[in-house]
């Protein structure tokens, strides 16, 4: 059922990215795709983050129509490289998931400028300032959308932990210390 609600979850963001880049300039450097595709990375399933990267990134580019396949390669590759952080780090605090979706943001840019250099196509606007706004804005964003996914998403096993400590354990069948007969 996670699986599910986390599927759409990026569903609507690849959305959100399509459509409020016209509706306000501000929202055009939140990158709703990577915020999920880190919190599916983070939930250590590397298969589903993959997944979730390639097909996020490559939609963008298909809905943008920018250079196809800069942004799929750069998630998937985002999506690995948190993936393979989270089995090595314990990443479940939100206080550690800020610098990672921070540096998954930072990473996830210069790759996409990078491919886009590799490739002679000329990025638009200006890289320096792109790169600190999408910075900020998809930090600032990916914080508070974490926050509510974990809320919404956790609300279950939550409730499911409290039933588990206060249940009535079952008494223990008491053994006689004295033995007799023998």
């Amino acid at each position: 059922m996670d699986q599910i609600k986390v599927t759409i979850a990026l569903i609507l963001a690849v959305l959100l990215q399509w459509t409020l880049r016209n509706v306000a300039e501000p929202l055009a450097y939140v990158d709703f795709p990577l915020i999920i595709v880190v919190y599916a990375a983070l939930q250590r399933d590397a298969v589903k983050a993959i997944l979730f990267g390639a097909f996020s990134g490559i939609a963008i580019d298909a809905l943008s129509g920018g250079l196809l396949g800069a942004n799929g390669f750069s998630k998937t590759l985002i999506a690995y490289a948190v993936c393979e952080l989270t089995r090595r780090v314990y990443l479940d605090n939100l206080l550690l998931r800020i610098p990672v979706i921070a540096g998954a943001c930072l990473l996830d840019d210069l790759i996409y400028f990078g491919l886009h250099r590799l490739f002679g196509q000329e990025p638009s606007g200006q890289v320096l300032l792109t790169v600190s706004y999408s910075l900020i804005g998809t930090t600032i964003a990916g914080t508070v959308i974490y926050l509510v996914l974990d809320h919404f998403l956790t609300e279950k096993v939550r409730s499911n932990r409290r039933r588990d400590t206060f249940s009535q354990r079952r008494p223990s069948r008491r053994r006689n210390p004295i033995r007799l007969g023998k």
